[in-house]
C-alpha cells in the first residue's frame, strides 16, 4: 500500500494566486524612502558645510589675532596687554560662534522635523491606499471563492 502525500507546492501556488501581491506599493515605498534619505542627507551636508565654513573663518580670525600677540613689542607690559586682548577676544568670539553654531543646528533640526512630518503624511497616505486596495482585492477574492463553492 503506497502512502499518498499531499502536494504542498500546488496548494501554496493556489493560495498565493488567490492573494495577488501588487508590487507597485513596494516600489512607491522604496521611492519615498530614497527621496526622504536624499533630503535628510542634503540637510546634514548643508549644516556640515556651514559649520565648517564658520569654524574655518573663526580659526583664521584667531590666528590673525595670535600673530599680533607674537609681534615684537617695545615694552614688557605691551606683551601682557596683547595676551589680555587676545584672550578677551577669544572669549567674546567663543560666545558669538557658539550662538552661530546653535543657529545652524536649529535650522537643521527644523528642516528635519518638517521632512519627517511630510514623510509621515506620505507614508500614511500610501499605507491607506495600499490597505484599501488590499481590502478590495480580498473582498473580490472572497466573493469569487464563495460563488465557486456554491
Amino acid at each position: 500500500m503506497a502512502i499518498q502525500t499531499q502536494d504542498f507546492t500546488a496548494m501554496l501556488k493556489d493560495a498565493m494566486g488567490a492573494f495577488p501581491v501588487d508590487t507597485k506599493a513596494f516600489d512607491e515605498t522604496f521611492r519615498t524612502n530614497a527621496t526622504l534619505a536624499e533630503k535628510l542627507t542634503g540637510v546634514a551636508v548643508e549644516a556640515a558645510g556651514r559649520s565648517t565654513e564658520l569654524s574655518a573663518a573663526w580659526a583664521k580670525t584667531l590666528l590673525g589675532r595670535y600673530a599680533d600677540v607674537t609681534k615684537a613689542k617695545a615694552e614688557p607690559a605691551d606683551y601682557a596687554k596683547a595676551w589680555s586682548d587676545f584672550v578677551t577676544f577669544g572669549a567674546e568670539s567663543s560666545a558669538e560662534h557658539a550662538a552661530a553654531f546653535a543657529e545652524i543646528a536649529k535650522k537643521a533640526q527644523m528642516e528635519t522635523v518638517e521632512l519627517m512630518m511630510a514623510a509621515g503624511k506620505t507614508y500614511g497616505d500610501e499605507f491607506n491606499a495600499a490597505a484599501q486596495k488590499a481590502g478590495e482585492t480580498a473582498t473580490a477574492t472572497a466573493k469569487k471563492a464563495t460563488a465557486a463553492a456554491k
